[in-house]
């Protein structure tokens, strides 16, 4: 059971708990869960699912994806990515059209730089930070 980031999770849970000045009660309340559960997942006792970390990170008010690389779900690269999303999409000072153009444009700069986990062919190079008019 080495493998398991199950006490950094705890600890994790426990520091965003707090922080949201959350009781252990009220916060297995609002995801949930139980109050022993919850508890034996702060002392890094019990992994929960990715269903109760969801549940967790709702009742939280953070980003599910940073539980599951807590958890050992989720490699960072992707957290990233999708943390990045989730904070657009949080973003109340924005309405939900410019939401997704925001995504869609983030979308297209991680193509072209090669991020969209694709090998990369599909991109028109390193050199072509400028936009080259479209030959006809």
């Amino acid at each position: 059971m080495a493998s398991l980031n199950v006490g950094n999770l705890g600890e994790y849970l426990r520091e965003q708990r707090r922080n949201a000045q959350l009781s252990l009660r009220q916060l297995a309340e609002a995801a949930g869960v139980s109050n022993p559960y919850l508890s034996q997942i702060e002392r890094g006792l019990r992994k929960p699912s990715a269903d109760i970390l969801q549940q967790l990170a709702k009742a939280l008010r953070i980003s599910a994806e940073t539980l599951y690389v807590q958890a050992g779900i989720l490699d960072e690269r992707e957290r990233d990515e999708l943390e990045t999303r989730a904070v657009i999409l949080a973003d109340p000072s924005i309405n939900e059209r410019q939401k997704q153009v925001l995504l869609q444009i983030y979308e297209s700069f991680r193509k072209e730089n090669g991020m969209d986990g694709s090998d990369g062919s599909d991109t028109t190079g390193p050199d072509s930070s400028d936009a080259d008019p479209p030959s006809h």
